[in-house]
């Protein structure tokens, strides 16, 4: 990624973030993980007051959900793929913390469907966290992963591969 994309996310988050009435400085890091490559654009709390930050974050991370959703389409609009980057937008940890549950979530379902045989469901994660879980469990082998359902209620299936056909994507 370039600078010059690390630098238009920091410009349009705190655009926004003034926008909302809100002052706060951001910062960015190209991040490396099990994830893949993303531009981690970082809020600083300091000036924010503990009912900024939740009304940001929202229930469950919604709210900072779809500002990610938001930087990550307006700043790749009209970008070939090649000139994508991810964006993921931190506020006081969540997205760090998020991201470890969700990995010891991979493996505990990873463990569940290699020990057992059995299809193991994981429920209440948002869309950007199902594909995230995909990516954790890319790593096991024999182990097949797929979304059931429709939203709110979609879910992330793991089991063994090949157990059956006909499954949806």
């Amino acid at each position: 990624m370039n600078e010059q994309s690390q630098t238009a996310g920091v410009s349009w988050l705190e655009s926004l973030l003034s926008l909302q009435g809100l002052q706060a400085t951001v910062s960015h890091q190209l991040v490396e993980d099990a994830a893949g490559s993303s531009c981690w654009l970082t809020i600083d709390e300091t000036h924010l007051s503990q009912a900024q930050i939740e009304g940001l974050i929202g229930p469950r991370g919604a709210t900072l959900d779809s500002v990610q959703y938001l930087a990550n389409t307006v700043l790749n609009l009209g970008k070939d793929t090649e000139g994508q980057q991810a964006f993921t937008i931190e506020l006081a940890g969540y997205r760090a913390r998020r991201q470890a549950e969700l990995e010891a979530l991979a493996a505990q379902a990873a463990e569940q469907a290699q020990a057992t045989g059995q299809e193991f469901e994981i429920r209440d994660l948002s869309s950007a966290e199902r594909r995230q879980v995909h990516h954790f469990l890319k790593i096991h082998e024999g182990l097949e992963t797929f979304s059931r359902g429709r939203e709110p209620d979609r879910r992330l299936v793991v089991r063994q591969a090949g157990l059956q056909e006909g499954h949806e994507t």
